[in-house]
């Protein structure tokens, strides 16, 4: 079974950072690229970042390059989003997607970004 754990999430001030971890399993992790994704109220879900199976390779999105970070430690089965400079529009639930399998999501992590 397919299942990835967001956590990680929580309240910081504007300017501040979080580290985001998902851990996955049920699946070769080290074969799958994994993605983070946000959804703020009101809004669709965003692809905020990319990171290849085996780590070498990323992707931004434009609102989050400089800021955000991602990482994988495959022989942990885990993704990482490092976010600094946090700002009030960061404020989301974030869900880690393994993109081999992108009908499985798990519970996502809320981020408040508020003075």
């Amino acid at each position: 079974q397919v299942q990835v754990v967001e956590s990680g999430g929580g309240l910081v001030q504007p300017g501040g950072s979080l580290r985001l971890s998902c851990a996955a399993s049920g699946f070769i992790f080290s074969s799958s690229v994994m993605a983070w994704f946000r959804r703020a109220p009101g809004r669709e879900r965003e692809l905020v970042a990319l990171i290849s199976s085996g780590g070498t390779s990323t992707n931004y999105a434009d609102s989050v390059k400089g800021r955000f970070t991602i990482s994988r430690d495959n022989a942990k089965n885990t993704v990482y989003l490092q976010m600094n400079s946090l700002k009030p529009e960061d404020t989301a639930a974030y869900y880690c997607n393994a993109r081999n399998f992108p009908d499985y999501w798990g519970q996502g992590t809320q981020v408040t970004v508020s003075s």
